[in-house]
C-alpha cells in the first residue's frame, strides 16, 4: 500500500498509530482548520517532518520549564495522563514539560516501566490482530514524514518485556491533550525529538493513573 502525505492526512485519522498491539490510535476527524496546525518543514537527517504551529497549541501544552515536586531523581520522566502532561524530573523539584496525547477509554494504563528501546526515524508493522481489526491498514510502513510514529519512538519496557506501549510524536497535532491512543504517549514531533536527546536508554518511566474527576 504506497502512502503519501496526501493521503495520509485522510488514513492517519483512523489509523493506529505505533506497530504493536496496545500502539496508539487517532480517533474522531481532523478539525476544518487542520493545515493552521502546521508550519513549514524541519529537515531532519533523511528526512523532514512537518513543523508545529505553536499559535495553535494551547498554552499549558506547550513546552516549558515548571515547579514539580517529586521524589525521584533527576532524569526521569513522568506522564501525567490525566492532565496530558509529560514532564523530564530536574534537580529542585522542577521538570521540563510536554503536552502529550494519552490512552482513551479501555485503553488506559499505569505504573512504573522502563526506555528498553529508542529508534530514529522508527518504521510501523502493525500486528495481525489489528490488521484483523483494521484491514484497511498497510502491512508495514518505513520511516518517513507520513509515518504516524514520527521522527521518534521509545518503547516502554517492564522486567525486561516490551510492554508494547510506546511514546512518539505525531502526524496529528491538534490531537495533544487528549485521550486519543491505545495506550501509546504521543507528543509534538519537535517535542519528541528533544525529549528523545534527553532520555537514554534505561530512563525509568512512571505513568500516572488515569482518574475520572
Amino acid at each position: 500500500m504506497s502512502m503519501n502525505r496526501r493521503n495520509f492526512v485522510g488514513f492517519g485519522l483512523a489509523a493506529v498509530t505505533a506497530g504493536l498491539p496496545d500502539a496508539a490510535q487517532a480517533t474522531g476527524a481532523a478539525p476544518a482548520n487542520a493545515d493552521q496546525y502546521y508550519s513549514p518543514d524541519v529537515t531532519d537527517g533523511d528526512y523532514a517532518y512537518r513543523g508545529t504551529n505553536m499559535q495553535k497549541i494551547n498554552d499549558k501544552f506547550r513546552r516549558q520549564l515548571v515547579k514539580f515536586k517529586h521524589n525521584e531523581p533527576p532524569g526521569v520522566i513522568y506522564v501525567d495522563s490525566h492532565n496530558h502532561f509529560v514532564y523530564v524530573t530536574f534537580e529542585n523539584n522542577t521538570a521540563l514539560r510536554y503536552g502529550c496525547g494519552v490512552g482513551r477509554e479501555g485503553f488506559q494504563w499505569y505504573g512504573r516501566a522502563r526506555v528498553g528501546n529508542k529508534k530514529v526515524w522508527p518504521d510501523w508493522t502493525p500486528p495481525a490482530a489489528m490488521l484483523l481489526r483494521r484491514p484497511e491498514l498497510p502491512k508495514h510502513m518505513d520511516p518517513g514524514p507520513d509515518n504516524p510514529l514520527g521522527p521518534r519512538a521509545m518503547y516502554l519496557f517492564r522486567d525486561g518485556k516490551d510492554l508494547q506501549y510506546r511514546m512518539h510524536g505525531t502526524t496529528e497535532p491538534w490531537s495533544i491533550g487528549g485521550d486519543v491512543s491505545s495506550g501509546c504517549i504521543r507528543l509534538l514531533n519537535e517535542d519528541v525529538v528533544d525529549l528523545f536527546q534527553r532520555t537514554p536508554v534505561g530512563t525509568d518511566v512512571v505513568v500516572l493513573k488515569h482518574f475520572t474527576s
